[in-house]
């Protein structure tokens, strides 16, 4: 599959893993965590966590703010207004009954 320039494709692609979405999940459920925050939820290995914080980041979901020697991940200021602003220009294609 030929990957998209589409901003949106790409955030869409981040959020279609298992583990990348349980990430956004606890991040959505607090302010910011650190990567080793991630190893016990997702229960993956600390190198697994770490590529998919690269791809979240790299789609805009998450920033990071270096701390000593651990990075700590929130959600982008943006993410909410991204995802929402997607799911509303799709509710027209879908009956909710």
């Amino acid at each position: 599959m030929k990957a998209s320039p589409d901003p949106d494709v790409i955030l869409l692609a981040a959020l279609a893993d298992a583990t990348r979405l349980e990430i956004v999940r606890q991040l959505g459920a607090c302010d910011q965590a650190c990567a080793c925050d991630f190893v016990s939820c997702c229960d993956v290995s600390q190198p697994t966590v770490s590529h998919h914080l690269k791809v979240l980041r790299e789609a805009g979901v998450v920033v990071t703010e270096k701390r000593g020697t651990n990075i700590w991940y929130a959600l982008a200021p943006d993410f909410k207004m991204r995802y929402a602003t997607i799911g509303a220009s799709l509710a027209g294609l879908v009956a909710i009954n």
